[in-house]
């Protein structure tokens, strides 16, 4: 019997997980149909190369999982082939380093979503944990522009307030914070106010809602149930074409990793306490991605609605950005 999910356009608008076939294998028991993988925070632009190459010898090894999409024809094709389509992602402009021409280079790896910060300063702007929130630099109005001729989207998850909205007024093309939590749930740097998750709205730009449990009320006790709770929240704000997911599952690490995210630069200071994190209940696993659809299908979710929000909003988004 053919289930909805089965039907779905699944889109993840963030995972950064230890790649390998084992989260591969479980991509594809999830029905994930794409996601936005992470491949760079604080490399350089040598190191974001090599990490892409190591990813080139991942798509050829596990060709029978995974496909790499730099179009979103690509990962409809995908679909049709019982793959997952591999967007190459960013959570910071570090690779660029101060070389415009870089962005384009990376473009034509088949990178398509680049967080503009990560947490702290950079030569783009402020992140969400700096403590002064300086806004788009001048280079940074330079980065955005050539983002935006290139066709490569502009994130804002872990972006500064101030930051963000000065991307969201410089860019000619729409832009996404692709994983985030609404502050109006709970109070938290990472999470966006009622009033940002409008104006990115309004400036025609897209919510990916998160569900990493620290931001979530609910903490480590919280369910599928509760992250569609929250993505209800946003919807209710923005309306139900401009919304999406995006998980941040981060399988197969451990504490050793999110102690690499959670310092600035990679080795310099704390930003934040290091989260023991337990994924929501019904969401532990890449795999589980049914139980997502199920919980929508609970609360009455129209079909529409859910055809919208698991997966052809991001590919509406993607389709006007690329």
């Amino acid at each position: 019997m053919t289930t909805l999910h089965d039907d779905l356009i699944v889109f993840d608008g963030l995972i950064i997980s230890d790649w390998g076939r084992p989260v591969f294998e479980a991509m594809a028991q999830g029905g994930l149909t794409a996601a936005n993988c992470t491949c760079s925070v604080w490399e350089n632009f040598r190191d974001t190369m090599s990490a892409i190459g190591a990813w080139n010898t991942q798509f050829r090894e596990h060709a029978d999982l995974i496909v790499k999409a730099k179009t979103v024809a690509d990962i409809r094709r995908a679909k049709a082939e019982g793959k997952t389509g591999i967007v190459l992602g960013f959570q910071n402009t570090t690779a660029f380093e101060d070389r415009l021409e870089f962005i384009e280079l990376f473009k034509e790896q088949g990178v398509g979503i680049v967080q503009m910060t990560y947490n702290t300063q950079n030569l783009v702007g402020s992140g969400c944990y700096e403590s002064t929130d300086s806004g788009l630099s001048d280079f940074g109005h330079e980065v955005v522009a050539e983002m935006n001729r290139v066709g490569i989207l502009c994130d804002l998850s872990h972006v500064g307030p101030k930051t963000s909205e000065d991307v969201i007024r410089a860019s000619k093309k729409p832009v996404a914070y692709s994983h985030c939590l609404p502050a109006g749930l709970k109070a938290h740097p990472r999470n966006k106010s009622d009033e940002q998750l409008r104006f990115i709205a309004e400036q025609d730009g897209f919510v990916g809602v998160t569900m990493f449990p620290p931001f979530l009320a609910a903490g480590n006790g919280a369910t599928v149930d509760d992250y569609v709770a929250a993505i209800d929240y946003i919807v209710n704000l923005v309306g139900e074409e401009r919304v999406g997911f995006g998980t941040d599952f981060t399988m197969g690490y451990g504490s050793k990793f999110f102690e690499y995210l959670n310092r600035d630069k990679g080795y310099a200071r704390q930003l934040t306490e290091i989260w023991e994190v337990e994924f929501p209940d019904g969401l532990g696993s890449i795999a589980d991605f049914p139980n997502l659809t199920a919980a929508m299908e609970r609360v009455g979710w129209s079909e529409t609605k859910i055809r919208r929000v698991m997966g052809e909003n991001w590919l509406s988004l993607l389709d006007r950005v690329w």
